[in-house]
């Protein structure tokens, strides 16, 4: 029978055999001093991450950012535990575009080509080939879900179960349009007929989708806000079994028009509308507050509340406010697209933290990846700025410049200055002095316009460049 001769390997052949007892002791402190430089050095957090991502909800309709009455305790709440981002832009003052950007980390026009707003007739959609923030999270073994609107292409291949995400349950577009398309839509004003009107829900034929089936066509708005957070729920309850960090996305529907509530709490004479609906959002984001710290996962999960652009305000008491910023959804003003936004992390952002510094939604791919010490690789270039230093408080915004798209340019913020040209009409503003856009100080600044001018046209030629394929069907 043959005996094998154990020997030590090279590392040990010198050491003093009277030292072999302590060999355990020494082989623990050498890997706690690995872990620790692993740590200093980026490793993987198993960061929990929520983004809450509300339709047309504008810069003032939060308690927190100054609305005289609608009220969001639960929202102001988070900010008084956490940072308030008062310059804090989507990248697209209309849906799919802003959608596009804040998955991608990516200016719209880069991975979406001319496409602001996707319709059910329309046969392109996000290419599966992109990276998202859900593939990044995927690929390091977190649950990923999305739940509410997607609005990136209603086709199999553009479906979030394409695009990084184990689940999805939710309208694969606008809660105005129709499935398959074609249905007439009402004219503006007449919103009240169908708010007053607790039935109505036929107009439009918006299908709910549990990952790539239709299950409920026409889906019942009424309760859809109530339901996409009961299945926020249940994902973030059901990673918790598997013992797993999660990636939520939650896009509500709401507020954009048609406005819609439970029948139970519905009021059809109600002055405000528009106020019941965002009080109602408040109501659900204070559900997934309650069940992460009723789980004591707080310490380690991240939630942003924002919006995907500025307030629908031809619709009244149907839509929100900007103030004091200027205009609304559709442009490229301030009210377009500087929208609220809420970071909540105990533990890892300060709590009753506020800051101005520019900072967009393409910069939270970057910036997520960061603190949960993931690595970055992307399928392409990208134009988001890690900006976890910003949020954990130990430093400046990354970001210098940003640009304002609408299907083309136009306009450009650089430090505290803001050109914008739309036809020949061109605009200066001093967004610290002037955050209403009220002073056009082109005429007296005539240098720095030019200047900035030309900076926007060159950096646009420089995206315009770097632009990949839209997904289509044919690929």
């Amino acid at each position: 029978m043959k005996t094998s001769k154990t020997t030590l390997p090279p590392l040990f052949t010198n050491i003093n055999m009277k030292f072999l007892p302590a060999l355990p002791f020494l082989l623990l402190v050498c890997s706690m001093q690995v872990a620790l430089l692993a740590s200093a050095y980026g490793k993987k957090e198993n960061l929990n991450v929520i983004i809450i991502f509300t339709d047309d909800q504008g810069y003032q309709d939060l308690g927190c950012f100054g609305s005289p009455d609608i009220k969001t305790p639960r929202i102001d709440k988070m900010a008084k535990e956490g940072m308030r981002l008062t310059s804090f832009y989507s990248a697209n003052p209309v849906c799919s575009a802003s959608r596009a950007a804040l998955l991608t980390g990516c200016y719209p026009k880069r991975v979406l080509a001319n496409k602001t707003v996707l319709f059910p007739r329309d046969v392109v959609g996000l290419n599966p080939k992109e990276t998202t923030i859900a593939d990044l999270f995927q690929e390091n073994g977190y649950a990923t879900a999305c739940v509410g609107k997607w609005h990136l292409g209603h086709q199999p291949p553009f479906l979030p179960t394409r695009q990084g995400f184990d689940s999805y349950f939710g309208i694969p577009y606008s809660n105005d349009m129709s499935h398959p398309g074609g249905t007439k839509r009402p004219q503006y004003g007449l919103w009240d007929k169908y708010w007053k009107d607790p039935q109505s829900n036929d107009l439009w034929k918006t299908p709910l989708l549990r990952n790539e089936k239709i299950i409920e066509h026409p889906v019942d708005q009424h309760t859809i806000t109530r339901r996409y957070t009961d299945e926020a729920l249940s994902f973030i309850r059901n990673s918790q079994k598997e013992k797993k960090p999660f990636f939520l996305y939650l896009a509500h529907s709401m507020p954009h028009v048609p406005l819609y509530l439970p029948k139970n709490i519905h009021n059809p004479d109600s002055p405000y509308p528009y106020k019941d609906v965002i009080e109602h959002v408040d109501k659900q984001v204070g559900r997934m507050i309650d069940l992460v710290e009723e789980l004591k996962i707080e310490k380690n999960t991240l939630v942003i509340f924002t919006s995907d652009n500025g307030p629908w305000l031809r619709f009244g008491k149907h839509g929100g406010q900007a103030l004091p910023l200027r205009a609304g959804k559709g442009t490229t003003y301030e009210g377009g697209m500087r929208v609220p936004c809420v970071v909540w992390a105990p533990g890892r952002v300060n709590p009753a933290s506020e800051s101005n510094a520019l900072i967009s939604t393409i910069d939270l791919l970057p910036t997520l990846a960061k603190m949960a010490g993931l690595k970055l690789k992307t399928h392409g270039v990208i134009d988001g700025v890690d900006q976890s230093a910003l949020l954990a408080g130990k430093g400046p915004s990354n970001r210098r410049e940003f640009l304002y798209y609408t299907s083309n340019i136009q306009a450009f913020r650089q430090g505290k200055y803001k050109i914008r040209k739309v036809g020949k009409n061109i605009e200066l503003y001093d967004l610290e002095a002037d955050i209403g856009e009220t002073k056009n100080l082109a005429a007296k600044q005539p240098d720095r316009a030019e200047n900035m001018l030309a900076q926007m046209k060159k950096m646009d030629k420089q995206i315009e460049a770097g632009m990949r394929p839209i997904g289509t069907l044919k690929e």
